[in-house]
């Protein structure tokens, strides 16, 4: 097959970390725009990604693109496109859709419109007059923003924040795609101590050993695409193969957590033990006022409590206070904090070097990045480029 365009659908404010991912894994043919990034590759570029990218929400496979003013012109150019080349005769295909500032609003509308284009299509190819969809999930998202009508298939299924390894839920839980793009974002690398004082279940110390161990996170999981007949089982095969190959599993880390709260470490030992990185880090029952890291030149990578979701906004700021006071004492460490409070950096004490708004879910945060010294250059490993 021909190369092919796919989507890396991506959290608002993550789309130059998900862009790196996908220059790390050699798609250099990229275009980076809101929400999304664009980018080149073949069948096996499908199973890479999916198993690789830490950051993105989804893969998603682009079909076609084009102006859409009516209805008509809509069906059309729908049916245009080379569907039965990726879509089998006995595969379901459900169609979502959204409109955005389009003069076709009405999605409901759109999805219909795009389905009966698609079975015309269909009966061209396979001779047939009805699809009883009782195969592989072909989910098809009809995007129509400005008149400008995107058609992709998701090729992922479940989204990709799902690693399998959290199957246990927590109060406020941190996606697993943020918590990895914060590490990245922070420049950690393997020989650092990482410590996350308000660790919950234990997401942000997970991905950080994945990323340590240069583990795929998708490794083991499946995705929908792994049921297409049109993506030979061996590009699946290849794919895991490389994966497994590169993984460090023998990596030294040094990765801690704590929390106040028994009940969330309990789950975060459980994830860890899920996810198969327990070894590589320690959780321990500690208040933010008795961290005394006994490490040099460590990071603090965090999302302490933001006031707006979970107790009260004056105990939150006391908090913050404290998180000043015993992080500022820290003084060869770095800290990385993901806050939602406009008033954090009065609050905490400190400005910070540099800023970067992120959502956790739909809530507006920002990431407050403070950097430490360096250490003496025969303690640094090779960094890589950051965003």
């Amino acid at each position: 097959m021909s190369r092919i365009t796919l989507i890396a659908t991506a959290t608002f404010g993550l789309e130059a970390v998900v862009a790196r991912e996908l220059r790390e894994l050699g798609y250099e043919d990229q275009m980076v725009e809101n929400g999304k990034v664009t980018f080149a590759g073949d069948e096996g570029a499908i199973c890479r990604t999916n198993l690789w990218l830490r950051t993105a929400d989804r893969v998603l496979l682009k079909m076609g693109e084009f102006e859409a003013l009516t209805f008509d012109e809509l069906f059309e150019k729908t049916k245009a496109l080379p569907w039965p080349d990726w879509i089998p005769e006995d595969a379901a295909f459900p169609v979502s859709g959204k409109s955005v500032k389009s003069q076709l609003f009405s999605v409901s509308d759109c999805q219909a419109i795009v389905k009966k284009a698609i079975v015309e299509k269909m009966k061209q190819k396979y001779k047939r007059d009805w699809f009883e969809e009782t195969g592989a999930g072909y989910s098809i998202e009809v995007a129509l923003l400005k008149d400008m009508a995107t058609l992709t298939i998701d090729t992922s299924g479940v989204g990709l924040h799902k690693r399998g390894y959290r199957k246990l839920g927590s109060q406020a839980p941190l996606k697993e795609t943020l918590a990895a793009a914060m590490v990245l974002l922070s420049r950690w690398s393997p020989g650092r101590p990482l410590l996350d004082p308000f660790c919950g279940s234990g997401t942000i110390p997970i991905e950080a050993a994945l990323i340590g161990m240069n583990r795929a996170p998708g490794l083991n999981r499946d995705f929908a695409a792994e049921k297409w007949p049109v993506i030979a089982s061996r590009f699946w095969h290849e794919a895991r193969e490389e994966a497994r190959e590169l993984a460090h599993h023998t990596e030294p880390l040094h990765i801690s957590g704590s929390d106040q709260d028994n009940k969330v470490l309990s789950l975060a030992h459980y994830h860890a033990r899920q996810a198969g990185v327990a070894e590589k880090m320690v959780f321990k029952r500690l208040p933010v006022a008795d961290i005394h890291p006994r490490d040099q030149y460590g990071y603090i990578i965090c999302n302490p409590p933001y006031g707006e979701r979970i107790g009260d906004r004056k105990q939150v700021e006391r908090l913050y206070r404290e998180m000043g006071r015993v992080f500022r004492s820290l003084d060869s460490w770095s800290y990385y904090i993901l806050a939602a409070h406009p008033g954090f950096e009065r609050i905490f004490g400190q400005k910070s070097n540099r800023k970067r708004k992120l959502y956790n879910g739909r809530l507006q945060c920002n990431f407050y990045q403070y950097y430490g010294p360096r250490p003496p250059r025969k303690m640094v490993p090779e960094e890589k480029t950051t965003v």
